[in-house]
């Protein structure tokens, strides 16, 4: 079991010194039973937010009083230390009305979502478990504490935040548990969509992400109406040996455990059900399937609110993943015009993973693609010129030979499209020998 860093041993001495019960709790707890590393530690104690503050002086910050939070900063490092309370009535789904403190460290537990983030570890390294966490921990199993429906309607965000445990510790969600979810999904409507949007991305990072995913789209079709079409939907297409949404999820298995591109890969094919069509043989076709889809999630990225630099690029990726980009020096050069070093790698695993998601017979592009990814390398390594900014002229230097105005704008096109076709080398004499006889025209 994983050590209690010493700042946080310092936080419960402290309250213990006092004469306070103090307890590390929750995701904290888990992570340490599990052997990982937490990213941050929680402190549970039987002290009043206003003890705490005295204690801890100006290295304490009320940063939720009215839930009994107290935030300590020890060695540059944060814990939140929070009073042992009781919640009382939830009326949005979301937060309780109010809050009782108790001196009881049971009935602080009794509160929480699920048995695995309802244990406390004590500085000596005791364990209090009275909801079964560990056993459920040993048995890879997420469990609500108590009644699932109660946990639920109390924070609706607790349904989404189990595909997420689900996900990412790789448990199986006890079938109580899991039926609620299904029957109180809608609860999820009254969540912020920031706050949906955070446990859906560490979701779509999960080891266990396609599978969550595979037994539970009718939670995500709650905010992302858009894929339940694509559930269950026959592609009629010997290129295909899945339906829409499983091909979508072996491509989100296939890629690395990254937002953008989990994301990209869920939604690359969103759009293939409006855009079905079958011919005379009965063989299925998706023409114009990338527009689309780039159109449909652009409109369900901007509906979780997420950051446009996020948006932009999950939204490029899926427009992007069907074009043909051939495996020539030119080509190459023309797309990381288009898209840059990172977006053009972040393509190619993409479409590594989309015909990974494909029948195995039609599994050798990646042949093809490791070709284009050799291009790509000796290119970066060469340093090759693919942008503005890397041109060996400038508007400056052709301001001075007499251009103004949108005459710079152009002519800088015209260079740089010559020199990623490779009909000029990026040397500033040959560039500007080159536009000078254009400059009237220009």
């Amino acid at each position: 079991m994983a050590e209690i860093p010493e700042y946080v041993k310092n936080v419960l001495d402290t309250l213990a010194a006092a004469g306070h019960e103090a307890w590390c709790v929750g995701g904290c707890v888990r992570d340490t039973l599990l052997g990982r590393t937490p990213e941050d530690w929680d402190v549970t104690t039987s002290a009043r937010p206003e003890e705490t503050m005295a204690l801890f002086g100006s290295h304490a910050f009320p940063t939720g009083l009215r839930h009994g939070t107290v935030t300590v900063r020890r060695n540059h490092r944060s814990v939140e230390v929070t009073t042992y309370r009781v919640d009382g009535a939830y009326h949005d789904h979301r937060r309780p009305d109010s809050v009782t403190f108790t001196r009881s460290l049971g009935e602080d537990l009794r509160r929480r979502d699920f048995t695995v983030n309802a244990m406390a570890l004590g500085r000596d390294g005791t364990i209090q478990d009275p909801f079964g966490g560990r056993e459920d921990l040993r048995n890879g199993v997420l469990r609500c504490v108590g009644e699932p429906g109660r946990r639920f309607d109390e924070d609706a965000l607790r349904i989404l935040r189990g595909l997420r445990f689900a996900a990412v510790l790789g448990f199986k969600i006890e079938p109580g548990t899991a039926a609620a979810i299904r029957r109180d999904r809608e609860l999820l409507r009254d969540i912020a969509a920031e706050r949906v949007r955070v446990e859906l991305m560490k979701l779509l990072c999960g080891q266990s992400a396609a599978e969550v995913l595979r037994r539970f789209p009718e939670v995500i079709g709650v905010f992302w109406p858009e894929v339940l079409p694509m559930v269950g939907f026959d592609q009629k297409n010997h290129h295909h040996c899945y339906d829409v949404w499983e091909h979508s999820l072996h491509a989100l298995e296939a890629i690395p455990p990254e937002p953008e591109l989990r994301c990209a890969a869920l939604l690359h094919d969103v759009g293939k059900p409006a855009t079905f069509t079958a011919d005379a043989a009965g063989v299925g076709h998706f023409y114009g399937h990338g527009a689309v889809s780039e159109t449909l999630a652009d409109g369900m990225l901007r509906r979780l609110k997420c950051s446009t630099e996020f948006r932009e690029a999950v939204v490029r990726l899926v427009a992007w993943h069907d074009r043909d980009i051939p495996r020539t020096e030119k080509a190459i050069r023309r797309a990381l015009g288009k898209l840059g070093e990172r977006d053009l790698r972040r393509l190619i695993l993409l479409k590594r993973a989309d015909n990974l998601a494909q029948a195995p017979e039609f599994r050798d592009r990646q042949k093809e693609l490791d070709k284009g990814e050799a291009i790509l390398d000796r290119l970066m390594a060469e340093d090759a010129c693919f942008s503005l900014k890397q041109l060996a002229v400038n508007g400056k230097d052709l301001t001075e030979l007499g251009l103004s105005g949108p005459a710079v704008g152009r002519a800088l096109k015209v260079l740089l499209d010559a020199v990623v076709d490779g009909e000029l080398p990026n040397q500033r004499e040959t560039l500007l020998s080159y536009v000078s006889p254009f400059v009237t025209e220009l």
